[in-house]
């Protein structure tokens, strides 16, 4: 058996000459070394969730990775660099690497810090652990593009004031199953074509038991796959479209929540595609009948200590604070949508009637509504949910956008406005939702709230990114000679999104 020891990773006990343990990681780094060992694994991928939200790993031996629980892991920086499609979408060897950070000059390699509490073995792979973790510079800061990071950030601020964020995940997806042989050279390269893919099963029976056992081969293995990880579904459900599915979760704290769904996105990608299917959580594909998915993020603020539901009330659907949160987040949805539909693609779901928002409202019960209330008098799991969300968008930033806002009208005690009572998306007096990427992004980069609450570099970082990502989609239509179009999935859009996501 290894002796658990590899003194070439990382830098010699750069966790703790750093400071980096908390009063339990110590032991729990430990625990998870031992696990590593008796359980006789081959490899422990390493991985840090990017500013897309992707995840990007590297696969260490087991004397690597227990060492690296000590030591941290070298990982390139050269990941914070890339775009959606996966090129260099800044001067990378200017000073500051184009960031305006001098840690970033020269291409250098960050110091990832495992996670303990986040340790799994997979069950699709064999003999392999999985581990997140949280990105830092090798002078042991903190790396300020991390979104984990931000929402640490975001969550110890909500805690000086009392409230830690219980969240609800609800995110939907479709799976395909992909035509063809053998991959073609010229098939690859940056944003290949898609692959040639026929449904997976015929849809529009919407909640029917028929299609959901119909895709029972892949749907038992990801059920499977979730229970051994720890996190068993609440609900799997037969969506609108041909294999379209929404799976949703019992509520947690909001890290835990952030962490399951990268965890969540992975697993279904990967064990679909040991299946021969291929599953993307891109929000709108471009294929004949196929529909829009979402991600509804369910939220509320709990006390601290004691973790009582403060969104809770005996006399309403939501009491005083939860309707200032409600304010916050519906004072802030325009600038926020950058983080919550972070795609091109993710601006064609918010249409008319489509269960999708495409205004600025929040109703009592009503889906078409941006926010979503859900309770009555005596409700102790009363709640928000918050829809304009994307299947892609990257959890911490998508959480902390929304955390952020809502405790902005707590602290500020706002109100909100009055509740659509019926039709929301026959009210000609709401704000409308932005209908592009570029006009979100144009909103967040005039937002005072988000520089202030995110920081001035984490802005312009996302900023700069998106507009890069956005001009590559105009030239696209450009050399297409189309116009960009609601109705219209381009074949850009399915090149830069349908794998990657």
């Amino acid at each position: 058996m290894s002796t658990g020891a590899d003194a070439g990773v990382g830098q010699p006990d750069f966790i703790a000459r750093h400071g980096l343990l908390s009063g339990s990681s110590g032991a729990l780094a430990g625990e998870v070394a031992e696990r590593i060992l008796t359980h006789d694994l081959r490899t422990v991928r390493f991985a840090v969730v990017d500013q897309h939200g992707a995840v990007r790993a590297r696969a260490l031996s087991p004397d690597a990775a227990v060492s690296a629980f000590s030591n941290g892991l070298d990982f390139s920086g050269a990941i914070y660099s890339l775009d959606t499609g996966n090129n260099v979408f800044v001067p990378a060897f200017a000073a500051g690497g184009g960031f305006g950070l001098a840690e970033f000059t020269g291409f250098p390699d960050i110091v990832l810090v495992p996670d303990p509490t986040t340790f799994q073995i997979l069950p699709w792979a064999d003999r392999t652990g999985w581990v997140l973790c949280d990105a830092y510079f090798a002078n042991g800061q903190p790396l300020p593009l991390d979104g984990r990071g931000l929402l640490r950030r975001q969550l110890a601020a909500a805690a000086r004031l009392g409230y830690d964020l219980t969240v609800g995940l609800e995110i939907e997806f479709s799976i395909f199953t992909p035509e063809g042989g053998p991959l073609a050279a010229e098939n690859a390269g940056f944003t290949p074509p898609p692959p040639a893919v026929s449904i997976f099963e015929r849809g529009y029976q919407f909640l029917s038991e028929n299609r959901l056992d119909s895709m029972a081969p892949a749907l038992d293995a990801i059920r499977d796959a979730l229970w051994a990880l720890g996190l068993p579904p609440r609900a799997m459900d037969d969506e609108w479209g041909p294999g379209q599915v929404e799976i949703s979760f019992a509520p947690m704290s909001a890290l835990a929540a952030a962490d399951a769904a990268v965890l969540f996105r992975s697993a279904v990608k990967q064990v679909c595609q040991r299946r021969g299917l291929l599953a993307t959580f891109m929000a709108r594909p471009g294929l004949a009948n196929i529909t829009s998915s979402g991600w509804h993020l369910h939220q509320s603020l709990v006390s601290l200590p004691g973790r009582r539901n403060t969104f809770a009330s005996g006399q309403a659907a939501l009491s005083e604070l939860g309707m200032s949160y409600v304010a916050g987040l519906i004072e802030h949805a325009v600038p926020s949508l950058p983080f919550a539909a972070p795609t091109v693609n993710g601006y064609k779901r918010f249409r008319p009637y489509s269960f999708a928002p495409d205004r600025v409202a929040w109703a009592i019960e009503n889906r078409g509504a941006l926010v979503r209330v859900q309770g009555s008098p005596g409700d102790a799991s009363a709640h928000v949910e918050y829809r304009a969300g994307e299947p892609a968008a990257n959890p911490y930033l998508y959480i902390a956008s929304s955390l952020a806002a809502g405790l902005d009208g707590v602290t500020r005690g706002l109100t909100p406005p009055p509740p659509v009572e019926a039709d929301p998306y026959a009210a000609e007096d709401l704000t409308r939702l932005p209908t592009s990427l570029s006009a979100a992004v144009k909103a967040l980069d005039g937002d005072a709230f988000y520089r202030e609450a995110f920081g001035d570099t984490f802005v312009d970082y996302i900023v700069m990114m998106k507009r890069g990502e956005i001009g590559r989609y105009e030239a696209a239509l450009a050399e297409a000679g189309t116009a960009d179009s609601a109705d219209e999935v381009t074949d850009w859009e399915m090149r830069e999104y349908f794998e990657f996501f």
